[in-house]
């Protein structure tokens, strides 16, 4: 990719996110990455080409991969909290809201298999974890896909309210709901 495809990509990926995809024009977007419209045709075919090439990025997905999720103690709590706060950390509001903005029913078809990815990554993850905590004899044989969607959505509401509301919805720190939410989970695997 060279700097100039990169640029008008990531320009429409910010406008994505603070503006939407129907209110982003391409007029915007060359403005924004310092070309003229001319230019951001010879390199894309259109708006949303530009978009679905942004998408396709892993930094246009926070950087949210199974990576992330890799440095385990195989203790139940520390592990639980890793994985929520690595999520959260990489989740902020700019990301939530171009997640949002990519759920426009013009790309949806296209962005949907691109920004499942993120929660794929989590949740395969934490199955594998809580599968081989299992086999460690640690927890107790359970649903372990259930399991780890119910902790994804735990961490996922939090990231999501938050982005959108701030503390107006409930005061709760980050941490807090960390620490309290994986206390939660692990007293309902306990044998």
């Amino acid at each position: 990719m060279d700097e100039t495809s990169q640029k008008i990509i990531d320009a429409a990926m910010i406008l994505v996110r603070d503006r939407g995809y129907v209110a982003t024009t391409t007029k915007e977007i060359a403005k924004a990455a310092g070309v003229n419209e001319c230019t951001l045709f010879r390199k894309f075919k259109n708006k949303k080409d530009i978009v679905l090439q942004g998408v396709s990025q892993a930094q246009w997905r926070a950087g949210v991969t199974q990576d992330i999720f890799k440095q385990v103690t195989w203790d139940l709590q520390t592990d639980v909290e890793m994985f929520m706060r690595a999520y959260m950390d990489r989740m902020t509001p700019d990301f939530v809201n171009l997640s949002i903005g990519l759920r426009a029913p013009q790309l949806y078809e296209e962005t949907s298999p691109m920004i499942m990815k993120v929660p794929q990554a989590f949740l395969t993850s934490f199955t594998d974890y809580l599968k081989q905590m299992y086999e460690r004899g640690k927890i107790a044989q359970a649903d372990f896909e259930a399991l780890s969607l119910t902790i994804f959505s735990a961490t996922f509401g939090y990231t999501f309210l938050s982005a959108s509301f701030g503390d107006r919805l409930s005061p709760v720190e980050k941490e807090d709901y960390i620490k309290q939410s994986a206390q939660m989970f692990i007293k309902g695997l306990e044998k």
